[in-house]
């Protein structure tokens, strides 16, 4: 039943979005520019509008079946919880190694505070530490093949 309803919806957005890409086709680019300049964003917003419901759509089967599977497979929500507990310890070393910055910087409204200053470090800082992180289990990987040959 519910992959009928799936195909279903599936249908209508699909026919939704190519009259609405026809209609965007049918009227031309300069004109849809001109109107845009002018402010007149009706041509285009129901084809941003389905796309944003693809969109909403796609992330909520996502989540779904992601906590699902989750919930059925025990020994993955195990290893599940262990990544995203190192993925939070690296995230809160990094921003406990980063310390505001003494040199401003120079945003569009202003300057940029010694909080955000923190926060752009902290994620720079976890950054490069996922780096090496991927860099040394990519090695790992490669060495424990190379070994089992």
């Amino acid at each position: 039943m519910l992959h009928k309803i799936l195909k279903i919806v599936a249908l209508v957005l699909s026919v939704l979005g190519i009259v609405f890409l026809g209609r965007i086709i049918a009227k031309g680019d300069e004109d849809i520019k001109a109107a845009a300049l002018a402010g007149d964003t009706a041509i285009v917003e129901p084809m941003a509008i389905i796309a944003y419901i693809i969109l909403g759509l796609v992330l909520l089967f996502v989540v779904v079946f992601v906590l699902k599977n989750l919930f059925t497979n025990t020994s993955g929500l195990k290893n599940t919880l262990i990544g995203i507990g190192a993925f939070a310890a690296v995230l809160i070393i990094s921003y406990l190694s980063a310390g505001g910055d003494a040199k401003q910087y120079k945003l569009q409204d202003g300057f940029a505070t010694d909080a955000q200053s923190q926060m752009v470090g902290a994620g720079l800082t976890a950054f490069y530490i996922l780096i090496v992180v991927a860099a040394i289990a990519m090695l790992f990987a490669g060495v424990k093949k190379l070994i089992s040959k």
